[in-house]
């Protein structure tokens, strides 16, 4: 069973975790350690992956700067791209291989001694622990490059200085490996009911998420490693995606705190007025007319006007458009990943001749509505509208720039997808900052705790990646 004791959480996790409010379940007598269940960890894992993936907080994550869907009113280092003033890096360092992945790895310790489980529920909630790992190590890689992987939770066994591991040759190759296994675990019986905030339980909607996770992963690598791309993806289409919004991976936030969706926190509750609309989506959605327009941003300026801030500049708030009243919303779901994203994969799969089903204008148009109908846009008319529009109706010579900017589009609430399709797809055109003209970063910068206290592992990943610079591309970013 797990033990949380103090001096020992200190020290793990490649030396990253830096103090906060979270820490104070860990502030226990180290003679008396609690046990802590399965459960409880693998909920609390969960709501802070969500947690992390939702908060537009400029302390923590910002990913809808970097997307440019995002821009400040007064503070505007981060839209110009430091992330050194704030430690943004270590923040997510820590949150996530402390709150997610440290969490996830004791859940699974303890289902595993758990001798009140039948093997097959223990195969089952282990699967579905296995998807969340996958999930929060791919974030980790798609940010950083080259991570701790294989060492990375090894702190209970004396390893406090990790080493790194390729995302090319190791990290993604054995994360596709453990989805395909994880498909078979979750058929095997009941995993997380009540502990789980996703689904409630439902394993057949875990094996479409376990699935549409690897076809992301698969077509994330489609110019690096085109062989183990086509198979992975083959694969995850063959035993089923999400095919529909209702398979959604959603965490259900509530109306009151502490369980609250964190952009109403930041948006609403802080009482500040610090972000406002980029010009950047605005004006491209404006250039298509697209309906989303009312569901994204608000109409402060009046009915139909949509003017975005200039991105990087600090922008008045009352004379910018601002995010959309429905993101305001304490229970504003968190989104891990949803069948609009799904259906781009598999277009650009049908682009690629991958053996998926359907074509690739079916798959395009499917994502733009599932995008249309998760903003509350159900009326086929507008829809078909949209979709035989001159900017916007599909056709396989434009298919790369069609399907990047619709993709872009409709990630405007999954941020970090939305900064890894541009940087997958160069598409669409970003603007630089207004402030400084700083190119849009490819990666983040390796945390400063890493950079002092695992120096040596650092510079050897830093290396190997070819420098630790915001303007290195990732091993899968090769256009």
């Amino acid at each position: 069973m797990k033990k949380y004791i103090i001096s020992f959480l200190t020290l793990s996790l490649l030396f990253s975790c830096a103090s906060d409010e979270k820490y104070e379940r860990l502030n226990i007598d180290p003679k008396n350690p609690v046990e802590v269940s399965e459960d409880f960890l693998f909920t609390s894992a969960t709501v802070s992956l969500s947690d992390f993936m939702a908060s537009p907080n400029v302390n923590i994550n910002i990913f809808r700067f970097i997307s440019q869907y995002l821009t400040a009113t007064t503070y505007v280092d981060e839209p110009n791209y430091d992330l050194t003033n704030r430690n943004i890096p270590q923040s997510q360092w820590s949150e996530l291989y402390r709150d997610v992945l440290l969490d996830l790895e004791d859940a699974k310790s303890n289902v595993n001694t758990n001798e009140l489980l039948t093997q097959g529920e223990k195969d089952a909630r282990i699967g579905q622990i296995e998807v969340l790992q996958v999930y929060t190590y791919q974030v980790l890689a798609d940010t950083f490059g080259n991570i701790p992987y294989t060492e990375a939770l090894e702190a209970n066994d004396g390893n406090f200085l990790p080493a790194y591991d390729s995302a090319e040759e190791l990290i993604y190759e054995d994360l596709i490996k453990r989805l395909q296994t994880a498909s078979g675990l979750l058929s095997s019986g009941q995993g997380f009911s009540g502990a789980d905030v996703i689904y409630g339980g439902d394993m057949n909607k875990w094996m479409k998420f376990n699935n549409s996770l690897q076809l992301r992963l698969a077509m994330r690598i489609s110019d690096s490693n085109p062989g183990l791309s086509q198979s992975a993806a083959e694969d995850a289409a063959s035993k089923g995606v999400l095919t529909g919004n209702e398979d959604n991976a959603l965490l259900n936030y509530q109306s009151s705190p502490p369980n609250t969706n964190p952009l109403w926190e930041d948006l609403v509750q802080s009482g500040r007025s610090d972000y406002v609309a980029a010009n950047t989506i605005v004006d491209i959605m404006n250039d298509l007319e697209d309906p989303r327009r009312m569901y994204y941003f608000d109409e402060n300026l009046g009915a139909g006007v949509y003017e975005g801030g200039i991105y990087g500049a600090q922008n008045p708030f009352s004379g910018s458009t601002h995010i959309g009243e429905s993101f305001k919303n304490p229970t504003h779901p968190g989104i891990l990943l949803d069948f609009a994203e799904v259906s781009f994969h598999l277009a650009t799969a049908s682009e690629l001749n991958y053996n998926v089903f359907g074509d690739a204008m079916t798959h395009y148009n499917n994502g733009i509505t599932a995008s249309m109908n998760y903003a509350g846009i159900e009326d086929p008319t507008v829809i078909s509208a949209y979709l035989t529009k001159p900017d916007v109706v599909y056709n396989s010579v434009n298919s790369n720039a069609l399907i990047g900017t619709q993709f872009w589009i409709a990630m405007f609430d999954n941020p970090l997808e939305g900064w890894s399709v541009w940087r997958k797809y160069d598409e669409p055109s970003l603007n630089l900052p207004g402030s400084t003209g700083n190119p849009v970063p490819l990666r983040y910068t390796y945390p400063i705790n890493e950079q002092n206290l695992n120096e040596a592992n650092y510079q050897a990943a830093s290396q190997a990646i070819g420098g630790d610079t915001q303007q290195t591309a990732l091993f899968w970013d090769v256009n």
